[in-house]
Order: C-alpha cells, then sequence, then structure tokens
C-alpha cells in the first residue's frame, strides 16, 4: 500500500485558483501536527519517558509529520521548535515553554501513546484524530483503586523483605509498615504542600514504628523491615535514569534528576534519624540480629507477590503481569550470576544488561514499550537501599561508612547504566519507547 505522504509535503499548486483554499489547508494540517507533538511531550513526560526517548520520539512524528522539530527535555519543562519543511524564508520557527512536572511512571498509558505513536508513523492516524486520542488517554480515570494502591504498597513491602534476607517475621512486620507508608502518602496528597514532607515522614514513621516492632516482638532485624518498608520511596530509579540520561549526552535532564535523587535521599535519611532516636528514647537500643536464612524456593512466591505490586504502582495494564513477573526473574536471575563473576557491585551490570536484552526482545516481538518489562526489572537492581543506607551512616555521624556505602551506589548505578547501554547494542530497541 502506497504511504501518504508528510503533511508538510503535501502538492500545493500556487498558479491555481483555489490557491488560497489549498495553502490554507496545509497550514491548518501543520497546526494540528504542532499541537499533536505538544500533547505527546506532555503526555510522555508526565509517564515516565526519560529524556534522550522524548526527544527522540519527538523528533521521528515531527519529520514523518513535515515538520523540523527541536526539542530540549528536562524533569520541569520542554523546549521545542517548529517550523514546516516548505515555510517561506522570511518565516521565523514557532517556539514554546511546556511547563511540566515531574510525573510518575504509568506503563499503561505509555503503551497506550506508543500505540498512537506507531499509527501515526505508519500514516493509519491523522493528526486531528491522534489529538483526540491523545486526550482520551490523558483524562483516563485511574484504574487501579485507592485501596489496592495501599495493598501494594504493604506487599512490595513484604515481598522486599525476602530479597533483603529476611525471614517471617520480618515479613509481616515489613508488610505493616509498607502499609502505613500507603497510608501516609493518601494523607500527604489531601494536606496543603503535604506531599513535600511526605518522604520524611513516612521514613520517621517506618523507623519508629519499626523500633517499636522490635522491641515487642524481638528478636528481629530493624534494618531488613527499615529498607524493605521504604524501598518504594527510595529513588533508586530514578539515580539509575538519571545516569542514564548522562551517559545519552542529556546533561541538564540528568544532572537536575540526579540532584534531586539527591535530596530525596537526604530527606528520608533525615526522617529516618528522627524516627530511630524517638525509638532509642522509648524503647531503648535495638541489638543487631541477622535473620535465618530462607529456603531458596521462597523467592518464587516473594516474586509473584511483589511483580503485582509493581504492576499497581507502576500502573500497568493487569495482563502485562506475566511480563513484568518474567522481568524481574531475568533481573534477579542475572544480578547473582554477575555477582558471581564480577562481584556485587560489578554483577549489576550482568543483570541490567539481560533485563535490557529481554526487553528489547520484547518490544521487536510484541510491538509495545520495553519499558513495560525494564523499568520493574530495573526495580529489583537498583541501588535504592544502598544510598539508603549510606545517608543513614551519614546522618548518624559514621562518616567512613557512609562514604564507602556511597561510592558502591554510584559503582552500582554506572555499572546498571553500562548494562543497560550493551544491552542496546546487542538487541537493538525497536520504535521509539
Amino acid at each position: 500500500m502506497r504511504q501518504p505522504a508528510p503533511l508538510g509535503h503535501l502538492p500545493v499548486d500556487f498558479e491555481s485558483p483555489a490557491v488560497s483554499t489549498a495553502a490554507d489547508s496545509v497550514s491548518s494540517a501543520a497546526q494540528s501536527a504542532v499541537v499533536l507533538v505538544e500533547k505527546l511531550g506532555r503526555a510522555l513526560h508526565a509517564y515516565g519517558s526519560s529524556a534522550h526517548r522524548l526527544e527522540n520520539a519527538l523528533d521521528q512524528v515531527s519529520r514523518r509529520l513535515g515538520l523540523r522539530g527541536q526539542f530540549f527535555s528536562t524533569p520541569t519543562a520542554i523546549f521545542a521548535s517548529f517550523e514546516s519543511r516548505t515555510r517561506p524564508a522570511d518565516e521565523a520557527p514557532r517556539t514554546v515553554l511546556l511547563r511540566v512536572e515531574p510525573g510518575e511512571v504509568n506503563l499503561e498509558k505509555l503503551s497506550a501513546l506508543d500505540a498512537i505513536l506507531g499509527r501515526v508513523m505508519r500514516g493509519e492516524m491523522l493528526p486531528q484524530k491522534a489529538v483526540k486520542e491523545v486526550d482520551g488517554i490523558v483524562d483516563a480515570p485511574p484504574r487501579f483503586g485507592l485501596l489496592l494502591t495501599f495493598l501494594a504498597f504493604a506487599l512490595a513491602s513484604g515481598g522486599a523483605a525476602r530479597f533483603f534476607g529476611g525471614g517471617p517475621k520480618e515479613w509481616a512486620v515489613a508488610t505493616f509498615v509498607g502499609l502505613l507508608t500507603g497510608l501516609l502518602a493518601w494523607v500527604a496528597e489531601k494536606l496543603p504542600n503535604g506531599g513535600r514532607l511526605y518522604e520524611t515522614a513516612a521514613a520517621l514513621v517506618a523507623a519508629f514504628v519499626t523500633s517499636a516492632a522490635a522491641w515487642w516482638l524481638a528478636p528481629l532485624s530493624f534494618s531488613v523491615v527499615t529498607i524493605s518498608a521504604l524501598i518504594v520511596l527510595v529513588p533508586g530509579l530514578t539515580l539509575t535514569l538519571a545516569m542514564t540520561e548522562l551517559a545519552s549526552r542529556n546533561l541538564m535532564s540528568g544532572s537536575a534528576r540526579f540532584s534531586g535523587a539527591m535530596l530525596m535521599f537526604m530527606t528520608i535519611g533525615v526522617g529516618f534519624a528522627v524516627g530511630s532516636r524517638l525509638g532509642r528514647m522509648l524503647f531503648g537500643a535495638i541489638p543487631a540480629w541477622q535473620p535465618t536464612v530462607q529456603p531458596l524456593w521462597t523467592e518464587v512466591p516473594a516474586l509473584a507477590i511483589t511483580a503485582g505490586a509493581l504492576v499497581v504502582l507502576f500502573r500497568a495494564h493487569p495482563r502485562d503481569f506475566g511480563w513484568i513477573f518474567i522481568g524481574g526473574a531475568v533481573a534477579l536471575a542475572g544480578g547473582r550470576l554477575g555477582a558471581s563473576w564480577l562481584g556485587p557491585e560489578l554483577g549489576a551490570l550482568i543483570g541490567a544488561a539481560s533485563v535490557g536484552m529481554s526487553a528489547n526482545l520484547f518490544g521487536r516481538l510484541r510491538d509495545r514499550p520495553a519499558a513495560i518489562m525494564q523499568m520493574p526489572g530495573l526495580m529489583l537492581l537498583v541501588p535504592g537501599s544502598l544510598g539508603f543506607r549510606s545517608v543513614a551512616a551519614l546522618v548518624a555521624q559514621d562518616t567512613l561508612s557512609g562514604v564507602q556505602t556511597g561510592f558502591t551506589v554510584a559503582l552500582v548505578a554506572i555499572s546498571l547504566v553500562t548494562g543497560l547501554l550493551l544491552a542496546n547494542v546487542l538487541v537493538p530497541p525497536r520504535r521509539m519507547l
């Protein structure tokens, strides 16, 4: 089938009596193309697309629609410049600033936007229709309700406790404390500017409640429970995304995202320090405790529970549970295999390369975004717990331990980024997302 010509290349006979109508038609088509690109940029940014993927997607769709577009994305703004390929020499490009807020990952809507991009690129959908489709995706209500979101916080924390080496007692307490962090998220949304203090308050509550549980249910591993309960909050994925953007030469976006991740680590560390101090004042010092090693088979139900929680937290479609489970299994297996070869820090490279190649292969075979497998898989590899431990040590004035752990965080993050870059070379990603 013959592909339709790009909008900017529509034939116009300027010596025809209908020249005014044709010119107006081209102008209207170009305007619709610009509106579509702007709306796509906002939506992709809001639903977790990285800077380099977002810019690449907008550039490709602009070319398909007959526009010359230049794009610059940061965590809080998108700069875009448009000009038609057939514009007069004296016509200046149109430049816009889109003020945006850092959004949360929404894999279902990201997948739907990817489908629209594909149809536009194949010439199966006109910009006017695509704009309505994008608006429908943005305005669609959340799939998962409040109660299910609370449950996802709890289950993600309980599953993480197993991977951090906890026993049944740690799983149960981490699940309860994770539920409390979910409730706090709901309360913070209801309060003016409450979201700015959410991470600090959640860390304080988690540390204090865990101290009480360790006193009442002793022996209990305080570190395993607190890290598991806060694992959903620590910005390990943001840190890895920042390093990826820096590696792809998106220096402004990567630097800003990195600074935001460091600030969040600090706010969590402050809350943890205050909660721990209050716990010691009321319940006394908590003795260190190493839980008994659990059977290997317990990781399978823990991974299934965690994958189910990540479906809700990453707002994926329920049918993608299986792919998220496979991504997590590949990440864990690759990370442990790499740790046995290269050590725990550099072993993350093998884990990231494994999940990256699997996700790219999934994207090619299913014609869907690789992020559906890649982001949840990376969630099990990112150095969030190490970053939390580093900040907690620094707040407790254990400078040497804090700096050493911080260096380990950087090494793991760089290993993850290198693994993802290697995966993109060995199994090139599909289209834009």
